[in-house]
């Protein structure tokens, strides 16, 4: 099967089965490999990361106040990027769609977020380079255990 697509198999209420291809050509083609150990990238990730990101994410990656306690409007805060957060138990590829693509987009159904799709904002480099700044912030054992992750993902 060509990356990008996947069969979609729906048995109907009149147990009638159905089975199609669904296409996925935004999510085929992405470059999603991060460069943490790239001084050059993680700078301008850094740069990138403070004018569009701390301002949810916080200036250390800290995240927000109470980030796994839903908000009235029944989403989460933005939750922290630094060792203490989720991020880092996410393999690059999925961290990648999740910031072009939006977590709405990925995650479907009616999932909602107040964190915006970049894709028209932020180029995929640039993308890379937020996400290799990100993991940079990391200690050594959890730099190694995010790349474990993606091990087995690529597998």
């Amino acid at each position: 099967m060509k990356k990008g697509r996947k069969i979609l198999v729906v048995v109907s209420a009149t147990g009638v089965l159905l089975i199609g291809v669904v296409f996925w050509p935004w999510f085929a083609d992405d470059r999603s490999e991060l460069a943490a150990g790239d001084s050059d990238v993680v700078a301008q990730g850094a740069a990138i990361y403070a004018r569009h990101c701390a301002s949810c994410h916080g200036k250390k990656l800290e995240g927000q106040p109470n980030w796994r306690t839903r908000l009235p409007n029944g989403r989460l805060p933005a939750p922290p990027h630094d060792e203490t957060g989720h991020t880092w138990h996410h393999p690059d590829e999925l961290l990648f769609k999740l910031t072009k693509y939006g977590p709405a987009a990925v995650v479907g159904g009616n999932y909602r977020s107040d964190m915006p799709a970049y894709a028209g904002t932020l180029s995929d480099s640039e993308i890379i380079a937020v996400l290799s700044y990100i993991k940079s912030t990391w200690p050594t054992s959890i730099r190694q255990r995010h790349d474990a992750i993606n091990q087995r993902h690529k597998k």
